[in-house]
């Protein structure tokens, strides 16, 4: 399995694990007395299973076992795939930091980084895509 692939799926399952804890915490909150910032993580759960968990793992499983592109470079760009799992990466940990903070202060100067935030895992999305076509064909 290629380092990128494992880093990819690692990443991840360690969203997956901050998932579960997250709906833990948002399931809790009936039961038990949390603090108020519990009440606003239900966007953040949504982001760390969607995007985290299930699309790092289909992006990784993708990376691995894609057809090859060519014998010389058999996913394409090593570096554009680098690229992918940084932005994806800092989008959403951007957007775990920054929506609870937006969510609870509505100051509307903490909105730049939800926009940023986007604007990253989107970018990551076309780049996948881009680095990707070219390897779904026939045989």
């Amino acid at each position: 399995m290629p380092r990128l692939a494992r880093w990819f799926i690692k990443a991840g399952l360690l969203y997956f694990v901050l998932a579960l804890i997250t709906g833990v915490l948002l399931q809790a909150r009936t039961v038990i007395d949390l603090p108020s910032w519990v009440n606003v993580l239900n966007p953040v759960y949504v982001h760390l299973l969607t995007v985290g968990w299930i699309t790092q793992l289909i992006i990784g499983v993708a990376y691995w076992m894609f057809p090859k592109f060519s014998r010389e470079r058999p996913r394409r760009s090593e570096k554009l795939s680098w690229a992918v799992f940084v932005l994806l990466n800092a989008g959403l940990i951007l957007r775990i930091i920054s929506e609870p903070r937006v969510t609870m202060r509505s100051e509307p100067d903490l909105g730049w980084m939800l926009a940023v935030s986007a604007v990253l895992q989107t970018t990551a999305g076309w780049l996948f895509v881009i680095n990707t076509w070219a390897r779904v064909k026939e045989r």
